[in-house]
């Protein structure tokens, strides 16, 4: 018996397969979501767009029944998913990443909190006192899928130091935009379900103490987190950033362990029967194998396998379903009554000058106080570059808006404010990074 080292199936595989592993395809796809809804709801399909989204669904019997429309499902069910995994990253940087000193913190944290700051001022300035005045939080995130596409797109003309430096700061400023949404946008408290939420938090950390590594105990745990938080007042999407700091980041044996197992594995496996095709007919080689595979799996801790697994289903389908569900918004003849309004007004202004003002000013303070100093191979061209980059707000940007706003108009005025000064902070800063290189 011989083995077909390439099957029909991998070589009609091998384009998507390709397109998935590259850096800038799950920006490809969000854009293209981003489209999708926006024709959708600018054709004769708009009645069915508008009315998709309502759907009710069903989930659990009696009076364990939660019922929400497909759009409440995909924000606050979905996109739990998406801060569980921004929660991972976050936890990953603080502890071996670019946050996880202060001297290695300080430049991307000074940047995030410019980047914060002066948006949410910009913004109020437009809308104090008005209908929008609670959507001060909108221009202040930035989001990191779109921004890493944009880089790179640019390949080899920006400096491995500069995709670092956004990457933290996209990170940092992902803590101030939890930070933001667990404190400032939230409903009625309940304290019996907060309670309850704390006594799965309590549980969660007792199993990581205990050097619980198996990750279905985490999920149902974090099921029942997220079921607390979703009852509770406090947006359910924070629970997936609290569920993702007690994911355990230790593995459970070390790489020391992990060679010297390995060697002998293959040892024993290169000893145990003749070269063939396949282990099906050798029990001895079939279990090396199944032994080294448990082994690959210990030597990775819970978090990176978390991460591991879950990047893809957020980069490929949760974050373009929640652009298809709340991107679309009618362009039509009201298209400059909402770029004319204050909210609209607001965001741009925001995202697209309090982003790039705040982040390179508080970048160029922390650098010229001695705070951090300027990333290697990088020039002030293309830092300001980078800065403006932060101005494409989107996924996180639009769902804010869906929690500062109940007024359908007035998240419509927000989305078109949003969609243009990413639009336009994504053109300006490619081509001010593009031709940033060998300028001071």
């Amino acid at each position: 018996m011989t083995t077909n080292s390439n099957p029909p199936i991998k070589r009609i595989m091998r384009p998507f397969q390709d397109f998935l592993a590259t850096e800038t395809s799950g920006g490809i796809l969000l854009i293209i979501s981003t489209i999708a809804a926006l024709i959708l709801a600018n054709t004769g399909l708009s009645e069915f767009y508008t009315h998709l989204w309502h759907t009710e669904f069903t989930i659990g019997f009696g009076e364990y029944a939660l019922t929400y429309d497909l759009h409440h499902w995909i924000n606050d069910g979905l996109m739990v998913i998406f801060f569980f995994v921004v929660g991972l990253e976050i936890k990953r940087e603080l502890l071996v990443g670019e946050l996880s000193s202060v001297k290695k913190a300080s430049l991307p944290i000074a940047a995030a909190l410019g980047g914060m700051l002066v948006p949410a001022i910009l913004y109020t300035i437009f809308n104090y006192g008005g209908e929008g005045a609670s959507g001060w939080g909108v221009p202040m995130a930035t989001d990191i899928a779109f921004v890493i596409g944009v880089l790179a797109l640019l390949g080899s003309r920006v400096p491995v130091s500069i995709k670092i430096f956004v990457t933290a700061l996209a990170i940092a400023d992902d803590i101030g935009a939890v930070l933001v949404i667990a404190f400032f946008y939230t409903s009625e408290i309940s304290l019996t379900a907060l309670g309850i939420g704390a006594g799965f938090i309590v549980l969660l950390i007792l199993a990581n103490k205990l050097g619980v590594r198996n990750l279905l105990v985490y999920t149902i745990l974090g099921v029942g987190l997220w079921l607390a938080f979703l009852k509770s007042g406090v947006h359910a999407t924070i629970a997936g950033v609290l569920l993702a700091f007690t994911i355990p980041a230790v593995s459970r044996i070390n790489t020391k362990e992990f060679l010297s197992s390995g060697r002998t594995l293959l040892d024993d496996f290169e000893n145990a029967g003749e070269e063939g095709p396949n282990v099906l007919t050798n029990e001895d080689r079939q279990g090396h194998v199944q032994t080294l595979e448990k082994n690959c799996e210990r030597i990775l801790s819970p978090l990176q396998r978390f991460e591991h697994g879950l990047n893809p289903w957020v980069s490929f389908l949760i974050v373009p379903i929640f652009a298809l569900a709340n991107a679309g918004v009618e362009i039509g003849g009201g298209i400059v009554d909402s770029l004319l309004n204050p909210i609209s007004i607001g965001i741009i202004i925001g995202l697209f000058i309090g982003k790039q003002a705040g982040i390179f000013l508080f970048t160029w303070l922390a650098i010229k106080t001695g705070l951090s100093s300027k990333p290697e191979g990088v020039n002030w061209r293309m830092i300001y570059g980078a800065a403006i980059l932060g101005g494409i707000g989107f996924t996180m940007s639009l769902f804010v808006t869906n929690l500062a706003f109940t007024d359908h108009i007035l998240i419509d005025h927000a989305k078109v404010g949003i969609l243009t000064a990413s639009l336009i902070s994504g053109i300006i800063g490619y081509i001010v990074l593009y031709m940033g290189k060998n300028k001071a």
